[in-house]
């Protein structure tokens, strides 16, 4: 490619076109990483009990026998205000029961809880959930699942990051552990994408349709949930966690979403395959958010994470075959504003690897490199936009309406 064929009619508006696209999209993207400038820092465990207060924890189990040990010892381990451990099980047959029962006859604050059949427009997870609601007694209800691994402290944190936050829900993002060298190279571009669209957790409070949640570490006040019907406003998403805050703090319901990688890990995956195929179902967001917004979202993640470093390097090939200090020459001034533009979005990018490194309990090489999957995971979340789910942990929901959103 030289300079005569980029001064064609069709390269000249292939470059108009994306700076047109691309500047307001990363001027969207700025607005919402500022208030990630000012972020709380992650949540640290408290060591000391409290007993003031109470907690319920509830975690859904379906066939969980090979990643519920950690999570069942990190929960052994909590003090007050920890009241009970619901595990709501779904007559799981791997063994799962036998390791809860074993746990709860070390810890009399476990107990084993069987959910009624799954009802006709419910999630799995969200009616166990509901399950461990309606038999809860303390008066916060945290939702935990069971590839977590909560470290020491982890209760009395949490409800001392909401109370001085002043929230009634906060959710908690965790740090991963245990992922292969591919789910590393992959994964964090995922997981920005959710950074472009939302915003970094422990910054300022969103509106409502840009609230953020995480339903591995998940804490509400019992009363707050009950009034607005429990679970039942997310009964039927496959992103529960975002659907019911969003939901919450429409209706007035301060939600916060803080840093947790201090005070609970989650190891979800056991390969890049299966966080590509469980992950990359709904991390779209598609029950909370607006078919219109996740296109948006999806031009936006394109635009300003997956395709500045390509564009850069066509970009830099055009301008050297126009000549650098080329100033009268239209084609060369459109050039230099793409790629400064590009070139914006790629500092960024990185600057944001570098402030999520303690999201990951492993890094090395293929996280520091992660930034170059990031046309993947574009594509990810594309082919998630465009399609509706019916597979969630084994079930089959062909029945669901999960773009409720529209």
């Amino acid at each position: 490619m030289n300079a005569t064929s980029f001064g064609g009619d069709t390269w000249r508006s292939v470059g108009l076109l994306l700076l047109v696209v691309q500047l307001p999209l990363l001027l969207l993207l700025l607005a919402r990483l500022m208030p990630g400038r000012t972020r709380r820092p992650p949540i640290s465990p408290r060591l000391t009990p409290r007993t003031d207060t109470t907690v319920t924890v509830v975690v859904a189990t379906l066939n969980e026998a090979k990643r519920i040990g950690p999570c069942l010892a990190g929960l052994m381990a909590q003090t007050e205000p920890m009241l009970e451990v619901l595990i709501v099980d779904s007559r799981s047959t791997d063994g799962t029961r036998e390791l809860v029962e074993s746990a709860a006859a070390r810890d009399p604050r476990i107990r084993l809880v069987t959910d009624d059949p799954l009802p006709a427009g419910w999630v799995g997870k969200v009616w166990a959930l509901e399950t461990g609601l309606r038999q809860a007694k303390g008066a916060w209800v945290l939702g935990i699942d069971a590839d977590t691994v909560p470290a020491p402290g982890l209760i009395g944190a949490v409800v001392d990051a909401v109370e001085q936050d002043g929230y009634d829900v906060a959710s908690f993002s965790p740090q991963f552990r245990d992922q292969t060298s591919a789910e590393r190279f992959v994964q964090p571009a995922m997981l920005v994408t959710l950074v472009y669209r939302c915003g970094a957790a422990g910054a300022t409070q969103p509106p409502p349709d840009r609230v953020l949640a995480n339903g591995q570490c998940f804490l509400a006040r019992r009363a707050l949930l009950e009034q607005h019907g429990g679970y039942a406003p997310a009964r039927a998403s496959f992103c529960d966690d975002v659907t019911l805050a969003r939901h919450l703090a429409a209706h007035g319901a301060r939600v916060g979403f803080l840093d947790g990688s201090k005070i609970i890990q989650v190891s979800a995956y056991v390969s890049l395959a299966e966080m590509w195929r469980e992950w990359g179902r709904s991390f779209d967001l598609k029950d909370a958010t607006p078919s219109w917004r996740r296109w948006i979202d999806v031009a936006l993640v394109w635009s300003a994470q997956a395709l500045p470093l390509p564009l850069l390097i066509v970009v830099a090939t055009l301008l050297r075959s126009l000549g650098w200090s080329a100033a009268d020459n239209p084609d060369a001034l459109l050039l230099k504003a793409l790629l400064l533009v590009n070139g914006i979005a790629l500092y960024m990018r990185l600057m944001l690897l570098v402030a999520l490194r303690g999201s990951y309990a492993e890094r090395g090489w293929p996280f520091w490199l992660s930034w170059l999957s990031d046309i993947a995971a574009a594509w990810r979340l594309t082919l998630s936009t465009a399609r509706t789910p019916t597979r969630w942990r084994g079930r089959q929901y062909d029945t669901l309406i999960t773009d409720g959103a529209k």
